[in-house]
């Protein structure tokens, strides 16, 4: 690298104003930074692109990489549901192939709980409300409505 230092800086400088003359070297000067300032643009403007173009390829490995994972899971999901559903018509078709046969347990009839829905259900003993004297069958709304409502005659 050039090693400039302020001694050598002033030894440029003072052979310009001897050289060039002090009438043009301000309009040098400005000349010359900005020239400068363009090659500084223009570096930051090749490096910028650079980088762009590196970030690009990197963003299109990337989706390559993507696709393929989606590839494999896609392709994954098919061989999975292929082979449940053929499992799943092997065993519809087993179990309507087989026809039910006298050992065969019957579903149990349906019987009736025999409960009084209408009479709600307390946690104090009935022993207890009967002792102190508290009445033992508190309706629900729905059972007073019923109770009091007028029968239809057809």
């Amino acid at each position: 690298m050039i090693d400039i230092g302020i001694t050598k800086l002033a030894i440029i400088g003072g052979i310009a104003l001897i050289v060039i003359g002090p009438e043009k070297l301000p309009g040098l000067a400005k000349t010359i930074g900005t020239l400068l300032g363009r090659a500084r643009r223009y570096v930051a403007d090749v490096k910028d692109e650079v980088n762009r173009s590196m970030d690009l390829d990197e963003l299109k490995k990337m989706k390559d990489t993507v696709e393929s994972a989606v590839r494999d899971v896609d392709n994954t999901i098919q061989t999975s549901a292929a082979d449940f559903e053929k499992n799943w018509a092997d065993a519809t078709a087993q179990a309507t192939d087989t026809p039910f046969n006298d050992f065969s347990p019957t579903p149990p009839a349906y019987r009736h709980p025999n409960k009084k829905w209408r009479v709600k259900q307390g946690a104090t003993p009935n022993w207890y409300k009967a002792r102190a004297g508290i009445r033992t069958r508190a309706l629900s709304g729905a059972a007073r409505v019923a109770r009091f409502r007028p029968h239809k005659v057809n």
